[in-house]
């Protein structure tokens, strides 16, 4: 008995037809990606702006042990970091509070090119930190309920009449051209309030948020 034969043949794609299907995934692909990025930059943004609600939640905790007082305002004697306010050791800040903070992750944005520490030991440094500490700031509560708009803490990536800000203590007057560098968040920043609250701010609010502070200088600890 004969084998029947199908009437039936496969038929491999021609070059136009190869080449139709690489044009239609390569334009499917050129649309995809521009939301793509968008949709990576807003998730490292919200991740940046949870990390400071963290550290926000973490000097209410210290400070709640503390006399209300942040560790900026307390001398080393007592537990605080006072007089590292001071020096460019802006780390010293956030290792006197590493059992509030739990791990230093949180103190690197998500869009830095810096890397966390593995714990708060001896290797902590201020490569480690992505974050500035406003060491002015107090807890807001009666009768100090101007101060509830202090910089607490936020992103560093700060540029001061045009030049990129280094690590030192910071001060920072409401005459003074503050804007954000194109790092990280692209002239927008994240900026922690001594209430407690995460803003974020574009580079044209930035000013305006300096002066809510209702001080005439801030003094930012830049890492």
């Amino acid at each position: 008995m004969k084998p029947r034969l199908s009437n039936q043949r496969n038929h491999a794609l021609t070059l136009v037809e190869v080449l139709v299907v690489i044009v239609v995934l390569a334009v499917l692909v050129a649309m995809l990606l521009p939301a793509l990025a968008i949709a990576q930059k807003k998730a490292l943004f919200i991740s940046c702006n949870g990390n400071l609600k963290e550290i926000g939640l973490s000097f209410k905790i210290w400070e709640g042990d503390h006399t209300n007082l942040y560790p900026m305002s307390i001398s080393t004697n007592f537990g605080g970091t006072l007089e590292y306010v001071p020096t460019s050791e802006v780390f010293r800040h956030f290792q006197v509070m590493s059992n509030e903070l739990s791990t230093p992750k949180i103190l690197i944005c998500p869009a830095d090119v810096r890397h966390a520490a593995k714990d708060f030991g001896s290797a902590f440094s201020n490569t480690n930190i992505s974050y500035f500490i406003g060491v002015d700031a107090v807890e807001p509560e009666p009768p100090r309920y101007l101060s509830a708009q202090m910089f607490l803490s936020g992103d560093d990536n700060f540029a001061i009449n045009g030049v990129s800000v280094k690590s030192e203590l910071l001060e920072v007057s409401t005459n003074m051209t503050v804007t954000w560098t194109a790092a990280r968040h692209k002239f927008i920043g994240n900026i922690g309030l001594a209430d407690g609250s995460v803003q974020q701010i574009t580079t044209t609010n930035l000013q305006q948020a300096i002066q809510a502070t209702g001080i005439a200088t801030n003094r930012l600890a830049i890492p």
